[in-house]
């Protein structure tokens, strides 16, 4: 079952996440659930799946990131980051605001581990 507003009340994040088609792998799919756990009631915003994505982002970037063994939560990062995209579709008059936005808060966390 798919969800078909991401701003349904009644749908929090971790539902709406549950309700992806097609849904993805098992594995992407608990790496994502457990980078939104502290989102997991909020509603299913851009702005709530968007949060997600930078807050692992973060902790990512603070671990080096830098071997295979990051490889899963990195593609977890760039799912949320698809789903961000994918429910503010909803509002496309917004959609290029909100792509820079995310485009410009993303790139500010790599700003502290610049050479």
């Amino acid at each position: 079952m798919v969800i078909d507003s991401p701003h349904a009340s009644e749908a929090p994040l971790s539902v709406w996440l549950e309700s992806r088609a097609p849904a993805p792998p098992p594995e992407l799919a608990a790496a994502m659930s457990a980078m939104s756990a502290g989102l997991a009631t909020r509603e299913p915003t851009p702005e709530a799946l968007l949060d997600a994505a930078r807050g692992a982002m973060r902790t990512l970037l603070s671990g080096g990131c830098l071997t295979r063994a990051s490889a899963l939560d990195l593609l977890a990062v760039d799912a949320l980051v698809t789903y961000a995209f994918e429910a503010a579709a909803e509002a496309p008059e917004r959609l290029d605001a909100r792509a820079q936005q995310a485009l410009v808060s993303i790139a500010a966390l790599a700003e502290s581990y610049r050479p």
